[in-house]
């Protein structure tokens, strides 16, 4: 791709040296427009939990192919898949080195490479991020939860293993937003917000589901895990200082979160049954002065 100087500008604006990676765009399935960064160590592809780029599609082998950096060069190789590995519509023999724009199958699913300096790969990103990512909190939007906790209790009902549900919602937070302002309360949601992904694992999933309330899915974590973690993410929101202008001046304000965990059952047809349970649990907390973890 050849880029003109208004292209270099804008891939210019978009991201700093070091943010442009080689990566691979998953273009069909379930979570189209998800990426996966090729950095510099080998990016397993296959439906097992240790692949980098996990994908849970019962025509992907559990290791089913692998992408290594070599220089500035992406490599990649079939892992003897069932389903083979096909690079631009040609069956993988071997060892490929990717090229800008390849299409990947893997099984059933299609992928696109993306070299480390390419301007598509970072606008499909901005725009991959406008639709998935709250823009005032950086946590994933409802919807997007609400399809990741789908396939998750898709994949729960499939395997057995356990998924557990969190919701959250900042206690008396309409306060901050009549006593200080709008802009308070857009720092403290935002603030809180960091700091509640800062408390959860790289498996989490943290999506705002409404003003000033998040759910938080948690893979393979039985109850008594996940009201651990719950209590972490407490901890976590309880224990920050959000630092607020006024007319007076700057002040501290302190600000706590009540919680709701609830497990998934196979009872449960689809992901708004968990998410009910999950918010009763939720106002159970709040009717028990809040701050506190309700499962």
């Amino acid at each position: 791709m050849i880029l003109n100087q208004a292209d270099v500008t804008l891939f210019e604006s978009l991201g700093e040296p070091g943010q442009r990676r080689a990566c691979l765009v998953l273009y069909s399935g379930e979570d189209p427009g998800r990426r996966f960064t090729i950095d510099g160590e080998r990016l397993l592809i296959g439906r097992a939990a240790d692949a980098g780029a996990q994908i849970d599609n019962p025509a992907i082998s559990r290791h089913h192919a692998e992408a290594r950096q070599d220089g500035q060069q992406v490599l990649l190789r079939d892992l003897d898949s069932a389903n083979g590995t096909f690079v631009n519509d040609r069956r993988l023999q071997g060892v490929v080195t990717l090229k800008d724009g390849d299409l990947v199958r893997v099984g059933d699913l299609l992928l696109k490479f993306y070299e480390g300096h390419s301007l598509d790969a970072l606008l499909h990103d901005r725009i991959y991020r406008l639709a998935t990512v709250d823009a005032g909190t950086a946590v994933f939007t409802k919807k997007y939860l609400l399809d990741s906790l789908q396939r998750a209790m898709q994949r729960a009902r499939r395997s057995g293993r356990a998924l557990a549900l969190v919701c959250l919602d900042l206690d008396h937070f309409k306060r901050v937003n009549d006593d200080h302002g709008h802009n308070a309360g857009d720092l403290v949601l935002r603030e809180a917000a960091a700091a509640l992904q800062g408390a959860v694992r790289s498996s989490d999933i943290v999506g705002r589901i409404g003003g000033e309330e998040f759910a938080i899915v948690l893979p393979d974590t039985d109850l008594a895990g996940a009201t651990a973690l719950a209590e972490r993410m407490r901890d976590a929101i309880a224990g920050q200082r959000y630092e607020i202008e006024t007319a007076g001046g700057r002040r501290l304000l302190r600000q706590t979160a009540s919680l709701g965990v609830a497990l998934f059952a196979p009872t449960m047809r689809n992901a708004r049954d968990l998410l009910g349970a999950a918010d009763a649990l939720l106002y159970e907390a709040k009717r028990q002065r809040r701050n506190r973890v309700c499962a």
